[in-house]
């Protein structure tokens, strides 16, 4: 008779890693590597918890019962936010925001640490929040600053820049949260942070890489001159789940870490 080693409440297995390269499903290579403690799960479906970062991470090819776990997880008439995903939600999935993008990888960063940048952490979300609702730079949540290392750099006391860390596949690390207020723009503020944080990135031997829109073409010049290189084009989408939602196929919670 077969002999059975696994405890009687293991529950299912952990959901696979993606099988592509990590950056090809980001957020997946992430819940599913370094950030797995923050990982919330529906059976194959992975998403960071909603004050965290928005971003959903499902199978490279997700099938219907999948995208019904999604559902499940976001609940009837939520949000769904998919980061450089390729896949298209179901026909009756409202599409409320959709962007091309771009991922870039670092190829010739000099990078090097600022003496004016600060590390900024709990304390400093309130200031944080405040830069992020001035200059939009993109997902930016009560607890994202938990992802990794914030810099910033102030003026008169005041937070007036910052960039820091989200997405962490395995031996890469996204740099994002790069912002400027409008004040002391065109100072060279934004390239000095992501410089400084690259810096912090290669020293646990990691490679930096970032996203824009691909509408933003001032933040691409910048991040190119900084020596990142276009890897590959991609997509940003936000869809609504149905009001009426189906029956989830897996288990519902965390992640078992």
């Amino acid at each position: 008779m077969p002999r059975n080693d696994a405890p009687a409440d293991a529950g299912p297995p952990a959901p696979a890693p993606s099988r592509l390269h990590p950056l090809d499903n980001p957020t997946r290579s992430s819940l599913t590597g370094p950030h797995a403690r923050f990982a919330e799960r529906c059976g194959r479906i992975l998403r960071y918890p909603p004050d965290v970062t928005p971003w959903v991470a499902l199978p490279d090819a997700p099938e219907a019962p999948e995208w019904n776990d999604v559902a499940a997880l976001a609940g009837p008439g939520g949000v769904v936010a998919l980061a450089a995903f390729q896949e298209a939600p179901p026909a009756d999935w409202e599409i409320v925001f959709r962007a091309e993008g771009v991922q870039l990888v670092d190829v010739s960063v000099d990078a090097a640490p600022d003496p004016e940048a600060v590390p900024l952490g709990p304390r400093d979300v309130p200031e944080m929040l405040e830069l992020v609702a001035r200059t939009r730079p993109g997902p930016f949540l009560p607890r994202t600053v938990e992802l990794g290392p914030y810099l910033g750099i102030r003026r008169d006391g005041v937070l007036v820049a910052m960039a820091g860390e989200r997405l962490h596949p395995p031996g890469w690390t996204e740099i994002s949260g790069v912002c400027t207020d409008a004040s002391v723009r065109g100072r060279g503020l934004a390239g000095r942070l992501v410089r400084a944080v690259a810096h912090g990135i290669r020293e646990r031997g990691e490679t930096p890489f970032l996203h824009a829109a691909a509408s933003n073409t001032s933040a691409i010049r910048l991040y190119e001159a900084l020596g990142f290189r276009l890897r590959r084009r991609t997509e940003f989408l936000s869809a609504l789940v149905p009001a009426t939602l189906p029956a989830a196929g897996g288990n519902r919670g965390p992640s078992p870490r």
